[in-house]
Formats: structure tokens, sequence, C-alpha cells
């Protein structure tokens, strides 16, 4: 791929190079086995994640809030996994490890839109609960088919427009390298390389942090301060119910902050005690763990999509035998 420099203060980067050296080391029987375990995730990823999409769409019994937010969940893991894997699976068995400047922020778009989707969607999602459990007569009233429609969208608007306004700051920064040290492009990596000013950058920065995290944790946050001290001050079976339905949320929300802290610590920080293969599975954790738990959480701990997936399965198997029948 074509790489460009200007001499002088900075650089007109038309390439950057992530940092690859590890596949460097192996064999190429080595990357076409890492290889063929990727596709083999992103394969799983796809077929889980459309299945428990399909299931949702086609069944009117769950076109209800809770499930529209879910399906909005599924379709980012979708999104964010496709961002990922592609450009993976490309890279692995490359033997120039080059990326074009347009595809590399293409990349940063697409996996920060997905971050900034996923935890806006858990907020919708953990304040639906609230609503459900702490406001059960209210439910009906306060969270519509339609009003829940509305939140997806500004969730996904919003994602996209603020994202959109980060990548036009960076897109005039004179970069002095092209060297990413990280598997995939990253946005705090690429502004580390630029050579211009960057206070309009760290500023807009900690805006975006207060809005896309700072808010939908205490959403989080508060929803579930009081959804615990219903279930705490309520009968068994409320806690059971409530527990059902909160846990899968819980245990996704504790998987994907995991995996983003782990960005943020490999990007500001060396981490030279990991081994080389940790630091880029770590890296890569919340793109690849989140989309797979995701619709195992759902599917299998929630009794109306797990029946409905079922239902689907055996009566496509009912319909294959007759027909096999008829012939």
């Amino acid at each position: 791929m074509f790489e460009s420099f200007h001499n002088g203060n900075g650089q007109h980067v038309d390439s950057f190079f992530p940092s690859w050296s590890i596949f460097r080391c192996w064999t190429f029987e080595m990357n076409y086995l890492y290889f063929t375990i990727l596709a083999m995730i992103y394969t799983s990823i796809v077929v889980s994640n459309t299945c428990v999409i399909v299931v949702i769409c086609m069944n009117r019994s769950l076109h209800e809030p809770m499930y529209l937010f879910l399906c909005s969940l599924f379709v980012n893991e979708l999104y964010g996994s496709t961002a990922l894997f592609p450009f993976l699976l490309i890279q692995v068995l490359s033997d120039v490890h080059t990326v074009p400047r347009s595809l590399c922020f293409l990349q940063v778009f697409c996996i920060y839109t997905y971050a900034n989707i996923e935890i806006c969607n858990l907020a919708v999602m953990s304040y639906d609960r609230y609503v459900a459990i702490c406001c059960p007569l209210q439910y009906n009233r306060r969270m519509t088919t339609l009003r829940a429609l509305v939140f997806i969208t500004v969730v996904w608007l919003y994602s996209f427009i603020k994202f959109l306004i980060t990548l036009s700051l960076n897109l005039r920064l004179t970069l002095c390298g092209n060297v990413i040290n990280n598997v995939c492009c990253t946005n705090y990596l690429i502004v580390k390389l630029a050579c211009s000013d960057i206070t309009v950058n760290n500023i807009y920065g900690l805006f975006g942090i207060v809005l896309s995290v700072v808010i939908p944790l205490f959403l989080i946050l508060f929803s579930y301060l009081r959804i615990f001290k219903v279930c705490f001050s309520g009968s068994k079976q409320t806690r059971q119910k409530a527990l059902s339905t909160c846990s899968p949320q819980l245990v996704s929300l504790v998987n994907f902050s995991f995996g983003c802290l782990f960005v943020v610590f490999q990007s500001r920080f060396e981490m030279k005690a990991f081994p080389d293969i940790m630091k880029i599975f770590l890296s890569l954790y919340f793109l690849i763990i989140q989309p797979i738990l995701n619709p195992l959480l759902f599917g299998l701990q929630m009794s109306k999509i797990r029946k409905s997936c079922k239902h689907l399965f055996t009566h496509k198997n009912k319909v294959t035998c007759h027909i096999h029948l008829k012939k």
C-alpha cells in the first residue's frame, strides 16, 4: 500500500502501520491456524446474533420495548464485530501490514460508535427495567413501543454524530508518524502521532467522556440501586423475577466495562509484563467476547426468547420433515 511523507515538522500520512510484529515471528501454518479460529469466531457471532434478531422480528409477542432494545443491542454486536474481523482476517495472512488512512479512520469511527451505542443501549435497558420493576403500573404508559423506537433512534444518531465531530477534529491534525502500537486503529493512538495542537481534541474528548460514559453510567447506577432497593424490600418472587431479567444486563455491562478499561490502560501504559498474544487478545476483548456473550446471555436466560427460538427451530424441522414425506 502506498505511503507518502512530507519532510519538515509533519508528515502527510496516506497509510498507517499497526503493530503486527508478533505475526511476523509465526510460520504460515500458525497464521493459517489463527485465521481459521478468527473466521470461526466471526461466523459464530454473525449466526448467533442474526438468529436472535430474526426470532425477535418474526415473533409478535416479542415486539415489546425490552426486546426492541435487545434487538438494537444484537444489531450493534454485528456492526462492531464487522468493523474488526474482516480487517483482522486480511491482516493475519498478509505479508505487508499497512492500512490506508481512509480505512484506518473508518475503522476508528466504527469501533468507537459501536462502544458508544453499546453503553448507551445498556443504559436505556437499565432504565426500562427500572420502570418495569419499580413502577409496574406506569410501565405501559411510560415505555411504549413508539417511545422505545425513539430511544433507539436517538442512541444511534447521537453516537454517529458525536464521533463524526471527533473524526473531523482528527482529520485536520498534522501527524509526525504513522506507526500505531496496536493491531487495529484507535483514536487515542492516532492523536498521539500528532505534532500540531491537540487542545481542541482534548477538550472535546473530555466533554465526550462526560456525555458517553459518565451520564450513561449514572443512569445505570441509579436504575439498579432503585431496583435492588425494591428487590430487598419485596417478596421472594419479586426478587427472583427482578434478578432473572436484570442479571444478563449486569453481566453484559461488567464484561463490556472490563474490556473497555483494558483498552484504556493499554493505550496509556506499556504493560510490558503481559505477553504479546495476551495484550492482543485483551485489547480486542470487548469486540470479541461481548458479541459472543450477549446472544448467549439473553437467549438462554430470558425464557420468552428461549421458547421462541425453540419453537422456531422445531417448526422448521417439522416443515422440513413434512416436505420430505410428501416427496
